[in-house]
């Protein structure tokens, strides 16, 4: 065909979804020519999300022994959390790229800080809820202090926990998108590019897979809590 017929041709076809004069909100051909840089951005906002998770939780479990153990501490602890949960993230991702630098270990750092908000005070109210009866008559049994927390206490903790996890999972999911100031949002990065732009199949796409990830996190959540809670199932039942 000669270059005239191709020019007449795609004339014919008429512009793509996601072009200048269209800009659709849902266009298939955005998936097709641009589905290499959604899975990348989803694997990355996956990532992220999950790291910020676990060092949140890394975090927030030793300063919920501490906070138990020392309770004049508690409310230091709890109100620093709070305290940084205040923090705009447009201000707290900046404050940590002096240390960091511009990189993913700045926005899990940050992520993981907006995090203790909840787990601190999720893991602190899960242990509370142990009954004390239950508590006295694993001592009474012989159990040492480490041995009555990783088997009676937290087992039976778990479900507040996980409560405030799936919080903390969820909110983290959202919160993910602002690492796009420092260039690692995962799919915040087509979030605000798409904003920037007016470009409406990326920004709606980005947006709605945030939505799927947070969803089936929360899924994903509520399935382990029932693996790892046999007896709560059994009692539902």
């Amino acid at each position: 065909m000669t270059l005239l017929g191709q020019v007449l041709g795609a004339a014919d076809e008429g512009p793509a979804c996601y072009s200048r004069t269209v800009n659709e909100w849902v266009c298939a051909d955005y998936f097709a020519d641009r589905g290499a840089e959604l899975v990348e951005a989803t694997q990355q906002h996956l990532l992220i999300t999950v790291l910020s998770v676990l060092a949140g939780v890394a975090l927030a479990f030793p300063l919920a022994l501490l906070a138990r153990r020392l309770p004049r501490l508690e409310s230091l602890l709890l109100g620093t959390a709070t305290a940084l949960y205040a923090v705009p993230s447009l201000a707290l991702l900046p404050l940590l790229v002096p240390f960091t630098g511009l990189s993913m270990t700045t926005v899990v750092i940050g992520l993981a800080l907006y995090a203790l908000t909840v787990l601190v005070r999720a893991f602190l109210e899960g242990l509370r809820s142990v009954p004390a009866d239950v508590v006295e008559s694993a001592r009474g049994l012989g159990y040492a202090p480490w041995q009555r927390l990783w088997r009676i206490e937290l087992p039976l903790a778990l479900p507040v926990v996980m409560a405030g996890l799936r919080v903390a999972t969820v909110s983290t999911v959202a919160l993910t998108t602002i690492g796009a100031i420092v260039a690692y949002g995962g799919l915040g990065n087509l979030i605000l590019g798409g904003v920037e732009t007016a470009f409406r199949a990326q920004l709606l796409s980005a947006s709605v897979l945030c939505v799927v990830i947070a969803v089936v996190l929360d899924a994903v959540l509520v399935g382990l809590q029932r693996w790892l809670t046999p007896w709560a199932r059994g009692r539902a039942a």
